[in-house]
């Protein structure tokens, strides 16, 4: 966007700070419509932005170490973009959730506010991919694949790199993930209020989050960290497919939808059969 001395604002930074607005907004708002102080709600976000940033940046290095070995220097420079959104969401939930058990808030009904807040704060923050042409992504024929036209953006650089050829259109891996978390809100606005236990959705949101990515990855190009058959594994995988059978563990311990109307009708029925027997042993 714009460059002063040093410090650089890349897109991609400023629509993940629009989207971190946007989804501190929403959880205060959907925190004080159910009695539950703003405060609390600004305080969480606040140890959740900072643990979402350390931990976004941790994994883009950990995805670039031989870039960042050579370059130590640049390891901090958030504002020249650089972020992942997987460390954003474990290292974001992770200071967010510890500060809030030490300080005994009510933990579970926070995250599930800032389950449906993280996901739109995801679709926003991908504007800025959008915007720097970011992503490598794999060939396709299909009528959907795009091309990067920009002659800087690192999409059109590494189409002319890998496949020798910049005009080359490939998947649109943002978009498809874009309107995976899409529907991840959907399903989540759907369920509000269905389960028993609090942060029910926040497990739901990861759940779904981990399978999408997981699929989606393949049509990134990403470095691969190891291969099964002619599949090329990559970080993103590996951390998607570990979020994927935490949830999966925590979804069949935790997840107890509330009894529905045919329950209550039952319980009904049988205090009824047993006003009627003891009138009639009356």
């Amino acid at each position: 966007m714009f460059d002063i001395g040093p410090f650089a604002m890349s897109w991609h930074g400023f629509w993940s700070f629009i989207g971190i607005l946007v989804a501190v907004f929403l959880v205060a708002r959907w925190a004080k419509r159910d009695g539950i102080s703003t405060d609390i709600a600004y305080d969480v976000a606040l140890w959740g932005i900072l643990g979402g940033i350390i931990g976004a940046r941790l994994m883009h290095v950990f995805d670039n170490t031989d870039y960042y070995f050579e370059n130590p220097g640049k390891i901090f420079a958030v504002w020249q973009g650089g972020i992942g959104f997987l460390g954003a969401m474990i290292g974001g939930i992770l200071a967010g959730g510890i500060f809030a058990k030490i300080k005994n808030y009510p933990v579970g009904k926070i995250a599930d506010y800032a389950a449906p807040a993280m996901a739109i704060a995801h679709i926003i923050g991908r504007i800025g991919d959008i915007w720097n042409g970011e992503h490598l992504s794999t060939p396709t024929d299909l009528p959907w694949g795009w091309v990067f036209s920009h002659p800087n953006s690192p999409g059109r650089i590494g189409a002319e790199r890998l496949f020798n050829d910049p005009n080359i259109a490939v998947h649109p891996a943002v978009v498809y993930e874009m309107i995976w978390n899409a529907f991840t809100i959907l399903f989540l606005f759907k369920s509000r209020g269905k389960f028993k236990m609090d942060g029910s959705l926040w497990i739901i949101y990861m759940f779904m989050y981990s399978i999408g990515r997981f699929i989606i990855q393949f049509t990134r190009m990403d470095d691969v960290k190891f291969s099964i058959g002619n599949l090329g594994i990559q970080e993103a995988h590996i951390v998607t497919f570990s979020l994927f059978i935490i949830t999966l563990i925590l979804s069949i311990l935790f997840l107890r939808v509330k009894g529905n109307n045919s329950d209550n009708d039952q319980k009904i029925k049988k205090a009824s059969g047993r006003k009627r027997k003891s009138q009639a042993r009356a």
